[in-house]
């Protein structure tokens, strides 16, 4: 590899305010040298550098009609920013919660959670989980440690009215009524709970276990279809993985 083709030389192309913001104008339309310096309140000078810096990296071209676009390249590098984006947002949280028991092509697509919301209160994540429950008109899923008083009153509510009840869990949950009465539940168990998640058809949330294997119940959550997908397709992993109880 020649000198300056680094992966370094990638992180600097995206380290400045400015190269960010010129790159940001261009997802959305092809512009000029000085619709970009008005745009973004830069001296032409200054674009003009930056977009120097930009088309030697191949992250952007310059057009015919004197126009600048991002490149394929460019976006695709964009597409693989917001995963980055979002641990860095986070970062306090990925210190203190264990992402490596998901399974890594998950972690690799961590970046469709970039909309999620941050809660790091037990209650209130455990009173939105039981409200989302209730919300549901079509599915609720749920993989954790046991079934809640919360889950169980919006089993009984949705389950008449045709919402379809999806349990994973660490111990089979025998001695639950509810859970044994409803026809239109299923329920698995796995050997080891990496994360609770919980999903609908209109939201969804994921929390890890902390370093010490505990689940304290702080995560995300967030009704972007992208994040929703992300943890229906995580949800769906684990329940190939389970065994029918």
């Amino acid at each position: 590899m020649e000198k300056g083709e680094g992966i370094d030389n990638l992180f600097f192309d995206f380290s400045s305010e400015s190269r960010l913001g010129i790159i940001r104008e261009l997802t959305q339309h092809n512009l000029k040298m000085k619709e970009l310096a008005r745009k973004l309140d830069l001296t032409p000078t200054e674009v003009f550098r930056q977009l120097q810096r930009l088309s030697e990296s191949s992250v952007v071209q310059k057009l015919p009609d004197g126009t600048y676009e991002i490149t394929n390249y460019g976006k695709l590098t964009l597409q693989l920013l917001p995963s980055l984006e979002f641990t860095f947002r986070n970062k306090a949280y990925f210190l203190n919660h264990d992402i490596s028991r998901i399974p890594y092509q998950f972690v690799n697509r961590i970046g469709e959670l970039s909309k999620g919301a941050l809660c790091m209160d037990t209650i209130e994540n455990i009173n939105r989980a039981g409200h989302n429950f209730k919300g549901a008109e079509k599915y609720a899923w749920l993989l954790g440690e046991k079934s809640l008083e919360s889950f169980d009153l919006a089993i009984a509510e949705r389950g008449p009215k045709g919402v379809k009840f999806r349990f994973l869990f660490y111990e089979p949950p025998q001695s639950n009524p509810v859970l044994g009465d409803t026809p239109n539940i299923e329920k698995r168990t796995l050997t080891s709970i990496p994360c609770i998640i919980l999903c609908t058809e209109k939201e969804a949330g994921i929390c890890l276990a902390s370093i010490d294997g505990r689940m304290d119940y702080a995560g995300f959550y967030s009704n972007d279809p992208m994040f929703v997908n992300w943890a229906r397709d995580l949800f769906l992993h684990y329940w190939n993985l389970g065994k029918p109880c």
